[in-house]
């Protein structure tokens, strides 16, 4: 099985794209690929969907023990022909920037997997090489087995691969060319989501004919052929309740192994747009809403009067509520759309999101409980992580939120049956998704 870790020196060498051509073309070769990320990434993922049609990964060791990471790793891998792991940052760049926990380093020794190292040649030639020497020094193993010039014309590959090859032992498997027509453009919180490029299609197609011209398949296969991971057979019990999931343009950031580890405790997931549906899903027990850009869609939101007057009442009612980053936006007294214009939300909590301009205590944290609510038990501490450029007026106080350089903060409201605040949890391998099953199941008995 094909099988290898995609990482760079830093941000900014087109990870993403190489990713995504290299699981075009594998698909294209008939190899039946599967993906997954490093770290808590939500956007990156969506690209690697678009291009296979199935659920990619978030591989995170920071959210996860290393068993957990293995586990979730082989199943994702289950029945596939090759797996392409999409590192995040610099190779080595981990928690708080200053040390390898969590990095795409650890992930590669984690998991045992050859690493593909993306270098984008710009004004740089011998010293790539010098570069590229101090990689492998810096950890014992280093895991990288190859190197793929990215964003690179012919010419400079040429002149490039064999010096490289001599003065550092890589092989060079291939090179990727400029391609301007296969672009994707950014924005404040990253690449735009895969469902707003309407030529993505083609931008695929564009990068996957170049990946099967450009690389050195042969090679590719040597370098980076392992035995399949042996994986547990995925159980699913029957369904003992439906939870309406929100999920459309505005919210969008959702783990695959979130909605997979629910449906394991025996949920039924019913998805739900509170942009274009006038009512929730009948016959629920929970309500999750996860993060997403609501404040890019925040008219649209609040044009929605009856989708936002049947949550209000859902969850005043007790309905059994997770709403994360966005979805707490949602949940709040307003929400400031990017030019500042407040539109009136849900209404269910007492803030108002507004704009800062700037990303606002991103980054992991450890969230810790102040008492017993739906889904945490008083003192329990859980990994979780921040990545937003909205506020808001009153984040609740039911929590504290802690970095490793020593910052803090409380955040978030937490009560019998609601979880709400920006922090993103991550469930798999937590009893979070249990206890919140378990609470949709005790709702719906009570309504009986």
């Amino acid at each position: 099985m094909l099988q290898l870790l995609l990482a760079a020196p830093r941000s900014g060498s087109g990870k993403t794209t190489v990713t995504c051509a290299l699981l075009a073309a594998l698909a294209a070769r008939g190899l039946h690929p599967c993906a997954f990320k490093s770290g808590p990434d939500y956007i990156d993922p969506m690209f690697h969907r678009a291009v296979l049609g199935v659920e990619s990964h978030n591989l995170d060791l920071f959210f996860s023990r290393s068993g957990t990471v293995r586990a979730l790793y082989a199943q994702g891998a289950a029945g596939h022909g090759a797996a392409v792991v999409e590192g995040a940052m610099g190779y080595y760049d981990g928690l708080g920037g200053v040390s390898d926990t969590a990095s795409a380093w650890q992930l590669a020794d984690t998991l045992g997997l050859p690493v593909l190292l993306v270098v984008r040649p710009k004004g740089a030639s011998l010293t790539l090489a010098a570069e590229l020497r101090g990689l492998m020094a810096f950890r014992t193993a280093h895991h990288i087995a190859g190197i793929l010039l990215n964003d690179c014309t012919e010419n400079l590959y040429n002149l490039l691969k064999s010096m490289l090859e001599k003065e550092t032992g890589l092989p060079v498997v291939g090179h990727l060319p400029p391609l301007p027509d296969a672009a994707v453009e950014s924005r404040h919180l990253g690449l735009k989501t895969a469902g707003e490029i309407a030529d993505l299609q083609r931008k695929i197609a564009i990068l996957s004919d170049a990946a099967q011209e450009n690389l050195d398949w042969t090679l590719l296969e040597r370098l980076f052929d392992r035995p399949a991971p042996a994986a547990a057979p995925r159980t699913e019990p029957p369904v003992r309740v439906r939870i309406a999931v929100a999920q459309d343009a505005a919210f969008c950031f959702i783990y695959a192994e979130t909605l997979e580890i629910l449906q394991e405790n025996g949920a039924e997931l019913c998805f739900f747009s509170p942009l274009a549906d006038a009512a929730l899903p009948e016959k629920i027990g929970g309500l999750y809403l996860p993060g997403g850009y609501p404040e890019l869609h925040a008219a649209r939101l609040a044009a929605n009067a009856p989708m936002r007057t049947a949550i209000k009442a859902a969850v005043e009612s007790g309905l059994p509520t997770v709403a994360e980053c966005g979805g707490f936006l949602y949940l709040g007294q307003t929400l400031a759309d990017a030019e500042g214009t407040p539109h009136p939300m849900v209404g269910v909590l007492p803030g108002a999101g507004f704009r800062v301009g700037r990303l606002v205590r991103f980054g992991y944290a450890a969230l810790t409980a102040h008492a017993d609510s739906m889904i945490f038990r008083t003192g329990e501490t859980y990994p979780v992580h921040e990545f937003h450029h909205w506020d808001s007026t009153a984040n609740g106080a039911d929590c504290t939120a802690a970095k490793a350089n020593g910052r803090q903060w409380d955040c978030c409201f937490a009560n019998a049956h609601l979880y709400a605040g920006f922090p993103h949890l991550y469930w798999a391998g937590t009893p979070l998704p249990q206890r919140f099953a378990d609470a949709a199941c005790r709702y719906n008995e009570g309504k009986i």
